[in-house]
């Protein structure tokens, strides 16, 4: 377990920008919806920065229940600077819930995959990119996966 919290660190180390903006979000929103149309995901996009929306899109099989999905893993990422993907695994480590260790309310904070936090060098973070729909450990590796191919593009 904790090699994979070591990764998920390690993770949001290396995956950070040197800017990001209204353009950045459409590339990444648009790489994704085309990433989902292609393998046929049901997912819901969202990107933020700050506590604008920037992008959002939602996918065939997707519904309002993965709206407040996002909403509740970018309330935890925005609360504590990790991917949501990371707290969960660390409050699993621990076998604690949310409430537990930090008297939060889990229908408010969703520690489950999903949510990245867009970290800009030399700043800290400035945003969240999320997606809800598949498995959540699928989730965070799709947020990943576009970040990365943004990056590599630059």
């Amino acid at each position: 377990m904790d090699e994979i919290i070591e990764h998920l660190l390690i993770e949001e180390q290396q995956l950070q920008f040197t800017g990001f903006n209204e353009d950045t979000a459409w590339q990444i929103g648009s790489w994704l919806v085309e990433y989902a149309i292609q393998n046929e995901l049901p997912i819901t996009i969202d990107i933020r920065r700050g506590e604008q929306q920037l992008f959002h899109a939602s996918r065939p099989g997707t519904c309002a229940d993965n709206d407040e999905w996002v909403k509740r893993k970018v309330r935890l990422v925005n609360r504590f600077g990790h991917s949501s993907f990371y707290l969960g695994q660390l409050l699993k480590s621990e076998g604690k819930s949310i409430e537990e260790k930090f008297l939060l309310p889990e229908s408010e904070y969703a520690p489950h995959g999903g949510c990245f936090p867009n970290i800009l060098k030399g700043t800290g973070m400035v945003g969240t990119i999320c997606v809800s729909g598949l498995a959540q450990a699928d989730d965070h590796k799709l947020v990943v996966q576009a970040i990365s191919h943004y990056l590599e593009g630059l």
